[in-house]
């Protein structure tokens, strides 16, 4: 018999084996993933990421979890409260994400190559106005709604090296 144990009452669990619900894993209904045409320099991958995640920001700010902070106290901005998977593919698997995105009704974000030669949010809404969606040079996406859905969006693109 150990000091968790009495002789009328079961084995309860060590304290290090009980799991806080506050720690328990979390499990997201949702999915944010973001796909990039493989054929882009590094800097154009990392620029269009960050502006579709932006997007996603936008349209969805309860994503955005708590500020964070360090030890010292200093104060740091909050992120997104679950993952951003970000995935690669060619200009088909992008134009092929991106309507099943619209099948489904999904709310996507879109960069274009034409915004790479703006330089301005009133200029790159332009640009992206300008263009019929069939027509879209799309070079990246963004994704945010239930995983099947997402998951089934981004089928055929690969994870981003």
């Amino acid at each position: 018999m150990n000091s968790l144990t009495t002789p009328d009452a079961p084995p309860t669990a060590a304290p290090s084996d009980v799991v806080s619900p506050d720690l328990a894993p979390v499990r997201f209904d949702t999915k944010i993933s973001v796909l990039l045409r493989d054929d882009l320099a590094v800097w154009q991958r990392l620029n269009v990421c960050s502006f579709l995640v932006s997007g996603v920001t936008a349209a969805n700010p309860e994503l955005i979890g708590e500020p964070y902070a360090d030890a010292d106290g200093t104060a740091y901005l909050a992120m997104f409260r679950q993952p951003v998977l970000v995935f690669e593919g060619a200009a088909e698997t992008l134009t092929t994400a991106h309507q099943r995105a619209l099948d489904r009704g999904l709310a996507v974000a879109v960069f274009t190559a034409d915004l790479f030669a703006t330089g301005n949010d009133r200029d790159n809404r332009a640009a992206v106005r300008a263009v019929r969606r069939d027509a879209l040079d799309l070079v990246g996406i963004a994704v945010h709604g239930p995983r099947n859905a997402v998951d089934k969006v981004m089928k055929g693109a690969r994870m981003h090296p």
